[in-house]
């Protein structure tokens, strides 16, 4: 091969990388660069804390169609709450006796708080201390990675998108002069960074983070049919008109638009 045509090759060669990697196929590509380090403790499903409560106020997380694939998340990972929602991927790794055969994945959804204990290292039991990544999985997902009499077991984990049947659901609580409104079921990235709230008598109303993903504002809106804007941290929004009308109560539940990734 003539230097002429070896040098050719490697500028066209060159051109087309250059032209994939401006389309954002690269972004694409599977890469074990993706996965981070991490540990992971289960929580028994006997006393039902991260099936019923939880620190993102989901509730009893069968009704907020997540089930028992959920975990927890430690102060670095949950960031205030505003992760609640986000799905994962998770494997266990680089353990022989407490890995699964295989190192299979589960993936699960945050719905909880792995609260720190600066009481103890954070090597021995502080697990969620801070600047730990650390998930507090629920035992159904725990054990399909790893076996139950781990007692903790290092994993990798990687955010993914999440897979919802439906639209969005926005459960209404408060009161009259202070609005509240649950957001769940949410695809995507999963993870709720904005909220706007209309009735059919105001304006576009930005609503506060209360805490996990629920979402208020201190406008009385009872009587009026409720429409949303809501974004996440992939900055997507999708707008639900009328999503619950005139007559909605407190308790209630709405669907409205589903966010997809186009």
């Amino acid at each position: 091969m003539s230097s002429t045509f070896q040098a050719a090759f490697f500028l066209f060669v060159l051109l087309q990388i250059t032209i994939f990697s401006s389309l954002g196929y690269d972004d694409f590509e599977p890469s074990e660069e993706e996965w981070e380090s991490a540990t992971a403790t289960f929580t028994k499903e006997a006393n039902g804390s991260i099936i019923t409560e939880g620190a993102c106020g989901y509730g009893d997380l069968h009704k907020a169609t997540y089930g028992r694939y959920v975990t927890g998340l430690s102060t670095t990972l949950f960031n205030r709450g505003s992760t609640c929602g986000a799905c994962y991927e998770i494997r266990c790794v680089d353990h022989i006796r407490w890995c699964q055969p295989g190192s299979p994945s589960v993936f699960v959804t945050a719905t909880d708080f792995c609260a720190p204990n600066y009481g103890l290292s954070p090597d021995y039991g502080g697990w969620c201390n801070f600047p730990r990544q650390h998930f507090e999985m629920s035992e159904t997902a725990f054990t399909e990675i790893a076996v139950k009499s781990a007692d903790i077991v290092p994993i990798q984990f990687r955010r993914i998108e999440c897979e919802r049947d439906g639209g969005m659901k926005f459960t209404m609580t408060g009161n009259a002069n202070y609005y509240q409104v649950l957001i769940t079921n949410v695809g995507l990235d999963g993870e709720v960074t904005g909220v706007k709230i209309k009735g059919t008598r105001t304006g576009w109303i930005p609503m506060a983070r209360n805490w996990g993903q629920l979402w208020q504002c201190n406008i009385n809106l009872k009587g009026q049919a409720l429409s949303f804007e809501v974004t996440t941290s992939s900055q997507k929004s999708v707008t639900s008109f009328n999503v619950a009308p005139g007559n909605w109560q407190f308790g209630q539940t709405f669907e409205g638009k589903q966010i997809y990734n186009y």
